[in-house]
């Protein structure tokens, strides 16, 4: 099995994208194909970047960046779940990202984005610009939640069924590109 990263961006008091994250972990997870794990940010609590060598270098100084390094060195695929903030998405996961170089690359990743009538697609498209940047491929396939709090119930995000049938869609299209980039990954040409 292929093991499957969900990154959660917001850390902010009253934030709702735990409750989104754990809807996509759990579908995720009853789809069988991967072993999946929930990184949430908040907990991580990176301080910014402060290492004093180019990520290039792997070589890490600091203790939270050496176990960031080894969660995310250990995933084959990544689905980055993001709020939108000010037409992009939170700076938590972009420090989160360029804490690392090696670790990221020729591996697939999914979004799902939420927000208000936009869905998020905005930051999820400028996630998707910065992702390529580090070799991560981005799925064209993506779940985007408008109007996202009306499916909160009782701190359960309930999706109806266009965003099941989205999140499946991405989700077999991952496992797709998983098994390419490994490929790819394994090989040093």
């Amino acid at each position: 099995m292929y093991n499957l990263k969900i990154i959660t961006s917001t850390v902010r008091a009253g934030r709702k994208g735990p409750i989104v994250a754990d809807w996509i972990v759990n579908h995720a997870k009853k789809q069988g194909d991967f072993n999946v794990e929930l990184l949430d940010l908040a907990v991580i609590n990176l301080p910014m970047m402060d290492e004093p060598n180019h990520p290039m270098m792997k070589n890490y100084k600091h203790e939270h960046t050496k176990n960031w390094s080894a969660k995310i060195d250990e995933a084959d695929a990544f689905i980055f779940v993001t709020a939108e903030y000010d037409y992009n998405y939170p700076a938590p996961l972009r420090n989160a990202i360029e804490y690392l170089l090696q670790e990221w690359q020729y591996k697939p990743a999914g979004i799902v984005s939420y927000g208000g009538i936009s869905s998020g697609t905005r930051a999820a498209n400028s996630l998707k610009a910065d992702l390529a940047t580090m070799k991560i491929v981005p799925m064209s396939e993506a779940v985007h939640i408008p109007f996202f709090a009306q499916f909160i119930i009782d701190g359960v995000f309930v999706p109806n069924d266009i965003t099941v049938k989205a999140a499946d869609t991405m989700l077999k299209e991952l496992l797709r590109w998983t098994k390419g980039l490994k490929l790819i990954k394994e090989n040093k040409f």
